[in-house]
């Protein structure tokens, strides 16, 4: 029961009116502040991982195997929906994708995202038959359990601005199963626009990456349903541990204390998780 009212939860997210953010923790403790700050579902962030573990993201450097257990973690430290950040899929072949979709929902996440950049510098996307092959794959192996399927078009990421091209994709997608559709880095409100026109399943939309950004207000009268912050959270966390250090380095105070997390409601937003 806690599954299916969990899963109902989050697909209900994508239905009503208007536009939800879907916050990206990077581990157990921070899902359990997103939580008590009033979040509706909380999705995993791969950047996040990575710097956590001391590597970059989209390196090949986390492992399939590291990233659900990051996920299991953050799916046990709360009673919110999580959804997943499973980048490539772990492989390039469409069978790697549906095992991957399988394993996660074995985590207890009610959803996740395969995306379309494939590693590789030299060709940094897969093209248009593989990709649609890989979405189709992940949306069998997703079929009938309780779990959102996200597809991710990364050609804005990787020095490919092709819109036409990036929504061809998208509908693809759509028509091979997803559930929502994803283009990180559009360029302005009309790319998104256009975007949320021309396919009929819900857009996520990221905030926090360099360049623009518009208020979940204007996202959602673009049409966005969820918008999501990737792991700007957590270059926000260390950013805050950054400057707490140097000045400790360079002038030798300790005033940054004065805006660090009291020990007390540190305490109590982890106490929480146990209720």
């Amino acid at each position: 029961m806690e599954t299916h009212r969990k899963f109902e939860t989050f697909k209900g997210l994508h239905e009503r009116d208007g536009a939800f953010v879907i916050p990206n923790p990077w581990n157990a403790g921070s899902a359990v502040i997103l939580e008590s700050l009033g979040f509706d579902a909380l999705a995993t962030t791969s950047a996040g991982l990575a710097f956590a573990k001391g590597r970059c993201d989209g390196a090949a450097e986390i492992t399939r195997d590291s990233a659900l257990e990051n996920a299991r973690e953050i799916v046990e430290a709360t009673h919110l929906p999580v959804s997943a950040d499973l980048e490539g899929g772990f492989g390039d072949r469409p069978e790697d994708c549906a095992e991957t979709i399988a394993l996660a929902s074995g985590t207890g996440l009610m959803g996740g995202s395969i995306e379309d950049a494939t590693g590789s510098p030299g060709v940094p996307i897969y093209d248009f038959s593989q990709a649609v092959e890989r979405i189709a794959a992940a949306a069998e192996a997703a079929r009938g359990l309780p779990f959102l399927l996200t597809a991710r078009a990364e050609n804005f990421l990787y020095g490919r601005p092709d819109l036409d091209d990036t929504i061809r994709r998208l509908q693809a997608y759509e028509e091979a199963g997803a559930d929502v559709l994803y283009a990180p880095g559009l360029p302005d409100l009309e790319a998104i626009r256009l975007v949320c026109r021309s396919v009929t399943k819900p857009v996520n939309v990221v905030m926090g990456l360099s360049g623009p950004t518009w208020s979940v207000a204007q996202l959602a009268e673009a049409g966005v349903k969820r918008i999501s912050v990737g792991g700007s959270f957590a270059r926000a966390a260390l950013g805050g541990f950054i400057r707490a250090a140097n000045e400790v380095r360079e002038r030798g105070t300790f005033t940054y204390v004065v805006e660090a997390l009291p020990d007390a409601e540190a305490r109590r937003l982890m106490e929480s998780r146990r209720r």
